[in-house]
């Protein structure tokens, strides 16, 4: 179990942690949360029923890392549009689907990172130093979440692309300031792969 999820009887997962794995998880989540911001009752808690009528941005965030995980409904970074008209079409479609979706991304998003800090504050400690983190059903789904946006925040951070960028990390000398970063990448991978795997039927 050291390091990958394995699944428990009856559904969920499992993963043996240790203190620097479960405070760098744990940190990363709380920079997440930070990043994506309060939610619109956070704001405006006096109104609760005007959270289901509030539109969100009809713009793409300016952070490339929202923007990466935010990303347009309708942009194709492969595929120019045709004519200006194409394009002007392209973004309105794509900010008239931001502006009805945004805000639930968001609050699904928030919930997910919530759900891995408070399922390692509430671990017991072991005697050799670590834990370890036995996650129901939905609370794998939440960390899958979680992890798949953790993921994307560090590959937008490292300009990581596509599967070639990948290769390109293993690569890296040590002295390289980004070592640190590729390495919490290439580890949150093999925690969502496994959690991936105990999910399957």
């Amino acid at each position: 179990m050291p390091g990958h999820f394995e699944p428990l009887p009856g559904g969920g997962a499992a993963v043996a942690l240790d203190d620097v794995e479960i405070s760098i998880i744990r940190s990363l989540a709380v920079q997440l949360l930070e990043l994506i911001g309060p939610g619109p009752a956070e704001d405006a808690p006096d109104d609760p029923l005007a959270e289901l009528f509030a539109e969100g941005p009809s713009e793409p965030p300016s952070d490339p890392v929202l923007r990466r995980l935010f990303p347009d409904a309708y942009s194709d970074p492969e595929q120019e549009p045709a004519t200006a008209q194409e394009a002007a079409e392209r973004t309105a479609r794509s900010a008239e689907f931001r502006r009805y979706t945004e805000n639930d991304l968001r609050a699904r998003k928030r919930d997910n990172a919530l759900a891995v800090i408070r399922t390692l504050d509430a671990l017991s400690p072991a005697g050799d130093g670590g834990a370890v983190l036995k996650l129901s059903p939905q609370e794998s789904q939440q960390w899958l979440g979680a992890l798949n946006d953790l993921r994307l925040a560090i590959g937008s951070r490292l300009d990581i692309t596509d599967e070639d960028d990948t290769d390109l990390l293993y690569r890296l000398p040590d002295d390289d300031p980004r070592k640190p970063m590729v390495m919490a990448y290439l580890w949150l991978g093999g925690l969502q792969e496994t959690l991936v795997s105990t999910l399957m039927p």
